[in-house]
């Protein structure tokens, strides 16, 4: 499965989460750590759902970037 997951630059680290699992959230250092802690969180949540025996969703967010005279 892929899932959409919105990284935001802070003022002291990178956070990350998917708007397709709420709660699912993670933080790192770095945008990579951010990216590789997003998908340990991905894969721990829906190992949670699947014991609590959840449907896990269908991914149905997407992005897109638009560019804009500023």
């Amino acid at each position: 499965m892929q899932f959409t997951v919105i990284i935001e630059k802070g003022t002291t680290s990178y956070g990350a989460y998917v708007p397709d699992l709420p709660g699912c959230v993670a933080v790192g250092e770095t945008h990579d750590e951010a990216v590789e802690l997003i998908q340990e969180a991905i894969e721990f949540h829906l190992e949670g759902m699947k014991a609590e025996g959840l449907t896990i969703p269908e991914p149905v967010s997407s992005s897109e970037l638009v560019e804009v005279a500023a």
